[in-house]
């Protein structure tokens, strides 16, 4: 039998291996590279749905529909019940958690003021840590990586922000312990014209980036005179979380006017916003709140009372925020002493009203749809 002569064809084992290893460091490269990104999640917060009055389980059943990945119960009354003793009951936890993963569905939790010094805080639920507290308890059987919760409104600024700022974060610092234990994140939320974005910067720095961080919200920050795009600028290495809304913003002789809005219905530049979200915040749902208003809410930063709840805002900030509303087309504005309502969701509040029960799932479909498609082209 004759025998092959190998010398000179076949490399030595030390050749063989160094050979064998950079192929297969090439070989991986060149997967990841031609493997695109993820595409990011959508995510919708019911709070856009709530005047639909729908159960926990009808409103995942909507959110699969629209192939959202992650469904947002911002407030505890979405989990079922406004009475926080039968919604956060665990046997109704495990339900909405159990439907949420037959539909493959990603979830976040959460409530309302933990500030005890906010108008907006409800002392009969018990004191702002025990209220959090339970909410942790609550998100550990739900999944939940975070409890999104609010400071207050913007009436809660008069007087100046920044005691209530403290009195959150005493808040905060008391339930540390627990929420670093569950392994969890408080996301705090720039929330109904409360705080600019430097400011709720100021509060995590002062609680603690280890356990809170923010529910960031784009239509929040025009009624606090503030250019969403900055809000986002100022706040991306907090962010845990989202509430994305369009608004068209405006400039008057009685100031600037803000509207929320469709998504794609705005002049803010959302899709741009969202881009930006999406590079800043890598993994985080682009999660939707939409609300439509029905008039524009007002700003006479040219009636000097009317600084009086912004008086710390730097005038860089606000000759941004003005430059935003001055590429707006003026729209008809309300009657003196009104116009300072947002307007949207009422959250089922009053009975039934089926025409705005309509008009408010159409905003949501056609803010879904448009959204979706932007998505689309990001991953």
């Amino acid at each position: 039998m004759a025998h092959l002569d190998t010398a000179g064809l076949a490399p030595d084992r030390r050749t063989f291996l160094k050979t064998v290893g950079a192929a297969t460091v090439a070989l991986g490269a060149g997967a990841e590279a031609q493997t695109p990104a993820p595409r990011p999640r959508l995510g919708l917060d019911m709070f856009s749905v709530a005047i639909q009055n729908w159960t926990p389980f009808e409103q995942m059943d909507f959110a699969a529909k629209w192939n959202v990945k992650m469904v947002h119960f911002s407030e505890i009354r979405f989990l079922g019940n406004a009475d926080w003793k039968v919604a956060l009951d665990p046997a109704n936890l495990t339900r909405i958690r159990s439907r949420a993963d037959e539909l493959t569905l990603d979830v976040e939790i959460g409530m309302r003021s933990i500030c005890p010094t906010s108008t907006m805080f409800d002392p009969a639920a018990g004191t702002a840590e025990e209220q959090l507290s339970r909410m942790v308890d609550a998100a550990r059987i739900m999944r939940s990586p975070l409890v999104r919760c609010v400071l207050g409104s913007q009436t809660d600024r008069r007087g100046g922000i920044e005691q209530h700022i403290d009195s959150t974060v005493r808040v905060l610092k008391n339930v540390r312990s627990k929420v670093m234990d569950a392994g969890l994140k408080v996301a705090i939320e720039n929330h109904a014209g409360d705080m600019q974005a430097r400011e709720l910067k100021s509060l995590i720095d002062a609680a603690g980036r280890d356990y809170v961080g923010v529910c960031i919200d784009s239509g929040n920050a025009v009624w606090t005179i503030e250019d969403p795009h900055l809000t986002l600028e100022t706040l991306a290495p907090y962010v845990e979380t989202s509430h994305v809304r369009d608004s068209y913003v405006f400039n008057s002789p009685q100031g600037t006017a803000v509207q929320w809005s469709r998504m794609g219905d705005g002049n803010v530049g959302i899709d741009d916003y969202i881009r930006k979200y999406v590079t800043l915040c890598p993994g985080k749902a682009v999660s939707l709140e939409v609300i439509v208003s029905g008039t524009p809410r007002m700003f006479n930063y040219r009636d000097p009372q009317a600084w009086e709840i912004f008086s710390t805002t730097p005038a860089w900030e606000f000759a941004r925020f003005l430059a935003l509303c001055d590429k707006g087309a003026p729209r008809p504005l309300p009657p003196p002493g009104q116009g300072r309502g947002g307007g949207g969701a009422a959250g089922g509040r009053g009975g039934p009203n089926l025409e705005a029960q309509k008009r408010n799932l159409d905003d949501v479909e056609a803010s879904l749809k448009w959204t979706s498609a932007l998505l689309a082209t990001l991953g």
